[in-house]
């Protein structure tokens, strides 16, 4: 009698970007909300420094929201994820560390299937590491698009509104706002300019 083997399982990385006001959390809820819903075990986890609505969920700006558990570094999150865990939620990936693509590369390769969310885009509207590597290694990328505040088209930056040259300000409501190609400006959140 031949007996059936199991299949190994197969890991493989998603990554939904866009900028600011896109629905990139919403997407990432809802994709681990089905994992759920199909009893799989989920494991969420977002960066300790995103504290704006909530400790131990993610909240998007529509105020959906999942429960997660906080993290420092890419390597807490790989040590904490359960080895019964099959698929691993992370959002706000640009907050995290250069790591982030190996520790996503690590889960998949255990057979985990790695939803990521974040910026691909900083306020200067330059690649958010390490979110151009881990587009580069993921299997599958959705890209979600705002709508310009200015003029009403597809929105693809995000517009900071207050003058600061740190390039990680963890903000909202009134410090940031969605913005097509032609009405995005970067030197509008430049310090000491004149405008």
């Amino acid at each position: 009698m031949e007996v059936a083997r199991k299949q190994p399982d197969r890991g493989w990385i998603e990554v939904v970007v866009g900028s600011m006001y896109s629905g990139k959390s919403e997407e990432l809820i809802r994709r681990l909300r089905r994992a759920q819903i199909a009893r799989q075990k989920v494991q969420i986890f977002k960066p300790l420094i995103d504290d704006r609505y909530s400790a131990d969920h993610i909240v998007s700006h529509s105020d959906m929201r999942i429960a997660s558990e906080n993290v420092r570094t890419s390597d807490e999150l790989v040590a904490k994820v359960l080895p019964e865990t099959e698929v691993v939620g992370i959002d706000e990936g640009q907050f995290f560390d250069q790591n982030l693509p190996a520790a996503c590369n690590t889960l998949a390769d255990r057979g985990k299937r790695v939803i990521v969310a974040g910026l691909d885009q900083d306020y200067l509207g330059r690649p958010f590491e390490p979110m151009p590597q881990l587009l580069a290694i993921a299997e599958y990328i959705t890209k979600t698009l705002a709508i310009c505040v200015v003029c009403g088209d597809p929105a693809n930056h995000t517009q900071r509104l207050v003058a600061s040259s740190d390039r990680v300000l963890v903000g909202a409501s009134g410090m940031y706002e969605a913005r097509c190609r032609h009405c995005f400006d970067p030197t509008l959140a430049a310090p000491n300019t004149t405008r």
